[in-house]
């Protein structure tokens, strides 16, 4: 049985100026960036997730994600909202996630926030991506050969 997430708390405080994603084309920084980006800005923290060639030192040929899409929003909008009530001055939160099947060096995630100061926007995107991986309804299997695989919860 999937556990479900936990109650959402209030999404109030996630704006019109977040963006949140599933998606199955590759992810861009440059669009990810410009999403976080604002003029109140004095700093844009982004993280990139990718695709690495091992885990716990086991060979990885290629990773590929699934997601309970409508699940996985809603914790992303839980997390913005969290972010702004721990900091208030965050402006922007953009978190945008890959599905499919991904080879080394892709992009798998991307998580950026926009903020006035530089030690809030570091904070608030480290517990972005950290919420992430232990609460979004997001699955990866590993690749080690065509014929040896395993799945494991994301990330």
């Amino acid at each position: 049985m999937i556990n479900p997430a936990p109650p959402l708390k209030s999404i109030a405080n996630a704006t019109a100026k977040d963006s949140f994603a599933i998606a199955f084309a590759p992810l861009s920084i440059a669009e990810v960036y410009a999403l976080a980006d604002d003029a109140g800005n004095g700093a844009v923290v982004l993280m990139s997730g990718t695709v690495r060639n091992q885990t716990d030192g086991r060979p990885v040929i290629a990773l590929e994600y699934q997601a309970y899409e409508p699940m996985a929003l809603n914790v992303f909008r839980q997390i913005a909202a969290e972010i702004r009530v721990t900091w208030p001055q965050v402006n922007r939160v953009v978190i945008h996630h890959r599905t499919g099947y991904l080879r080394i060096n892709e992009i798998s995630v991307l998580v950026a926030v926009g903020c006035p100061h530089r030690a809030e926007a570091f904070d608030a995107c480290r517990h972005a991506i950290d919420t992430l991986k232990h609460l979004a309804p997001i699955w990866k299997k590993e690749y080690y050969s065509e014929d040896e695989w395993s799945w494991a919860k994301c990330c």
